[in-house]
């Protein structure tokens, strides 16, 4: 089957290739000019990198392996300042680039450090797990962690391409591919009923990697947020859709430390982010257990700790979305209808959030 090619519109656009051996495509998105690529993979993971590194060899370019911690540990100022000293010592220059490979934390850092290094070179992305394939490594955002916060610190950085080679799937973990599929969930929730169709009528199916669905899922969900951030490259208004149930996922993910796999956080999230919706008289009921029952047909956790609440709270005042003292939430009014909930009661807050403590 032919490879998948889905613009994101921008200035300039770029492409997300979806299919099956699509990495010789790699040096032509790292394109003429570039001396050195530095390749940035997790440690933990080197034969991930050894077909990228093969490539980009083969097509002339002096490659730079950066192996980083794995997963969220990557994501930090520390980790950051050392692939900028190895960048230094290697002589990179701004028509130099950068290939990141690997999960969303990677990509992450790698576009992070590629926005930041020379006040910005080329960064292409291979992500190599389905989160990172429909979700982190397309739209642009990059970021680090901090004590306070997720991804408070990062810069928008548009890659010169995508390459989501389905291949590399089949060796994802299930828990982590099960992970991956609350971001598809959402983009179904957000933006295309289709999604949920499709898990509805095989949610087994859905969760392997050889799913009869698993390619269009994936199209789909790139698709939505490709339309979404070319419609809004730098979060102004439109592209905040995207962090539906997310306020509450980055909150349980500082109270877990980092060692809940994002997609669960999220799928825990959209229970929450559903019961606002219908609480608030933004959408009509059903909406939460219709949430709670695709999710869980699928083996994400829908449920959270009943005492973790005053913390969670205090860590979503502290969001991307927040604009001085004003509290922002993604709603829904309806499947694929968005909106916005502006400085919710605490006692609304806590009503929801009874949803995901049953």
């Amino acid at each position: 089957m032919t490879a998948t090619r889905i613009t994101v519109k921008g200035d300039p656009p770029y492409d997300v290739v979806v299919g099956t051996g699509v990495l010789g495509e790699l040096p032509g998105l790292v394109g003429v000019g570039a001396r050195t690529v530095a390749v940035i993979h997790p440690e933990t993971l080197p034969e991930i990198s050894r077909p990228v590194c093969g490539a980009l060899s083969a097509a002339g370019f002096t490659v730079v392996p950066l192996p980083v911690p794995d997963g969220e540990r990557a994501k930090t100022a520390e980790v950051a300042a050392g692939l900028w000293s190895a960048l230094g010592r290697h002589g990179f220059t701004r028509s130099d680039a950068v290939v990141g490979v690997g999960g969303g934390a990677t990509t992450d850092l790698a576009g992070f450090v590629a926005a930041t290094w020379l006040r910005g070179v080329k960064v292409v992305q291979v992500p190599t797990t389905l989160l990172a394939m429909v979700d982190a490594a397309v739209g642009g955002k990059t970021g680090i962690n901090t004590p306070e916060g997720k991804n408070l610190v990062g810069s928008f950085h548009p890659p010169a391409g995508v390459l989501c080679d389905l291949a590399t799937l089949v060796s994802v973990p299930r828990p982590d591919y099960v992970a991956g599929l609350a971001e598809i969930i959402k983009g179904g929730f957000i933006a295309d009923p289709v999604i949920l169709t499709l898990i509805e009528d095989d949610p087994v199916g859905a969760r392997h990697p050889e799913g009869v669905h698993t390619r269009e899922l994936i199209e789909r969900k790139v698709r939505v947020k490709a339309d979404v951030v070319g419609a809004d490259l730098r979060e102004s208004g439109l592209r905040e859709i995207l962090n539906y149930g997310h306020t509450l996922a980055h909150a349980i993910e500082r109270v877990e430390h980092y060692r809940m796999r994002h997609g669960e956080a999220v799928a825990i999230g959209m229970v929450f982010a559903a019961a606002l919706s219908e609480l608030s008289g933004h959408a009509a009921p059903g909406l939460v257990e219709r949430t709670r029952s695709i999710l869980t047909s699928v083996g994400l956790p829908t449920s959270y700790r009943a005492d973790a609440f005053p913390a969670l709270a205090e860590h979503m005042s502290v969001d991307k979305k927040n604009r001085g003292a004003t509290r922002r939430f993604v709603v829904l009014d309806d499947i694929a209808r968005p909106a916005r909930l502006e400085n919710p009661s605490e006692e609304l807050l806590l009503a929801a959030y009874r949803e995901v403590v049953r």
